[in-house]
């Protein structure tokens, strides 16, 4: 449950500021007529996103069995690539995030009605397809047969609606550099079990072989059906049988995302400014001295 509200509250909170900056730059420019077009927009991009979801969850139940795990399987791969990348995207470019969403806003409102409905539906359009991909790709990998996964993603996307209004209302600052940061990294571990998850449907379909080539089975100090088990799969999509593909795919995975994740961003061009701007500092001194 922790790993659904986790992804609702990350991707929800992405959409939420999309919204908040775009109302906010119409406001302050005495644009107010152009909200209409705006919500419109995000309201179809809103109906989208929840339709995909529903297709894809009501669309694979009419499926065979090896239909249904070779489509599970291939989403779980498509959904971790589109995230990985939204969140490597995220955390290079949230800081121009906002002038780059009112330039785009500008252009809109020269060019008419149409083309604010569409900058709105696009914004949030993206985030939304993301947002139902992943959230069925790991409601599907975390499924225990009851309703907990859903209402986690429902819990995290509430909280990202309400953390949005607070940010439009200036009751809420938070540091979001460190937020997408540490929600991203977080984000990154779930995606991971999320492939394993996938890898392992694709060998039930029979399209990935080794399926009972197993890396360890601790099923006995771990049940699937005990509260600790149960705890691990939804957080992390453990499994306590995983087969030696699955956990070789998690490792290759996690690893090198993670660093790449946590490396400095742009550390060669700001030593470089360091180093220019301390020279023209020094040179006053050295003048004096002389």
């Amino acid at each position: 449950m922790f790993s659904n509200y986790l992804i609702g509250l990350r991707e929800g909170l992405e959409a939420s500021l999309v919204v908040c900056i775009l109302i906010a730059y119409l406001v302050k420019t005495g644009r107010r007529d152009a909200l209409k077009p705006i919500w419109t927009g995000i309201g179809i991009a809103v109906a989208i996103a929840m339709g995909f979801g529903c297709v894809l969850e009501f669309g694979s139940q009419e499926l065979t069995f090896q239909a249904k795990e070779a489509l599970g399987g291939g989403l779980s791969v498509l959904a971790v690539a589109l995230v990985t990348w939204m969140v490597f995207w995220m955390r290079r470019t949230a800081r121009h995030l906002k002038s780059e969403l009112h330039g785009k806003l500008d252009q809109a409102l020269a060019m008419g009605t149409g083309a604010l409905v569409a900058t709105a539906f696009l914004a949030v359009g993206r985030e939304g397809l993301e947002t139902a991909l992943f959230v069925w790709a790991s409601v599907h990998a975390a499924s225990d047969g009851t309703p907990r996964p859903l209402i986690g993603v429902a819990l995290g996307l509430a909280t990202a609606v309400l953390l949005g209004w607070l940010f439009y209302r200036g009751a809420l600052r938070i540091n979001l550099a460190k937020f997408f940061t540490w929600t991203g990294a977080m984000l990154v571990v779930v995606a991971a079990g999320v492939l394993a998850y996938g890898l392992h449907d694709l060998q039930e379909a029979g399209w990935v072989p080794g399926l009972g080539n197993l890396a360890f089975d601790i099923s006995g100090a771990i049940p699937p059906d005990s509260w600790y088990g149960t705890l691990l799969k939804g957080v992390f999509n453990f499994q306590p049988d995983p087969t030696v593909l699955q956990v070789t795919v998690w490792l290759l995975y996690l690893v090198p995302t993670l660093t790449f994740f946590f490396a400095p961003v742009g550390f060669a061009s700001g030593k470089r400014k360091v180093t220019v701007a301390d020279e023209q500092a020094s040179r006053p001194s050295q003048a004096s001295q002389a």
